[in-house]
């Protein structure tokens, strides 16, 4: 797993279509174990209506010059469907999301963050995902952190299941964004982000339910 700044080169399955600027970080190729596998962990139990769900944390997290760091990821069931979303995952048991925020940061993109570095939440919304496989929900409460520059990140703390599932991170502007022409979730969040920019006005926005499909 390396740092790539060539965007000619990319994993095996993954979209033509690269975002501008910026090094990336590859990941290896998905598991094509075919229709019907799902990597998503126990920490997604059933709801009442039988979709798999769970809370997730989640940070904006922006540098100096207005660039937020995003992470690609892809359906295990069908590679050349992929995305960019924000730092961050489930809430584990006994956790609070501040908690779960600080940890994910720290384990998907190896920044160690402290409680008073995050402002918020900023943002919440109910994401409906429908991955090849399986429909499922997240609960999702997201805040904002901010680094004088965009510092290096890096994967030593991914998981198996999340090797399976991201591709990359980059740090990317408002504009650059909105110019990729891959999906983005929420999608708006490059509008979130240039609100942001200036600071938070201590408005807590929500998006509601979202069908990211």
């Amino acid at each position: 797993m390396t740092w790539r700044s060539d965007s000619s080169d990319q994993p095996q399955g993954a979209s033509d279509a690269r975002p501008p600027g910026g090094a990336r970080l590859v990941a290896s190729a998905p598991r094509a174990d075919g229709p019907g596998t799902t990597s998503l962990g126990d920490d997604w139990v059933p709801g009442q209506d039988g979709i798999r769900e769970r809370s997730a944390a989640r940070v904006i997290l922006m540098d100096a010059d207005g660039r937020v760091l995003v992470v690609r990821g892809h359906d295990v069931n069908q590679p050349e469907r992929s995305w960019w979303f924000t730092v961050g995952g489930g809430i584990d048991a006994g956790e609070t999301p501040e908690q779960a925020a600080l940890r994910e940061t720290h384990e998907e993109v190896g920044i160690a963050l402290e409680a008073g570095d995050l402002v918020g939440p900023v943002l919440t919304r109910t994401g409906i995902f429908e991955f090849f496989a399986e429909t499922c929900r997240q609960y999702e409460v997201f805040y904002l952190a901010r680094t004088p520059e965009a510092v290096e990140v890096t994967t030593a703390g991914w998981t198996a299941a999340e090797r399976e599932l991201l591709d990359e991170m980059a740090w990317l502007t408002a504009d650059e964004l909105r110019e990729q022409p891959l999906e983005v979730f929420p999608p708006e969040l490059p509008d979130v982000v240039d609100g942001l920019v200036a600071g938070w006005d201590g408005q807590v926005r929500h998006l509601g339910e979202q069908f990211d499909d």
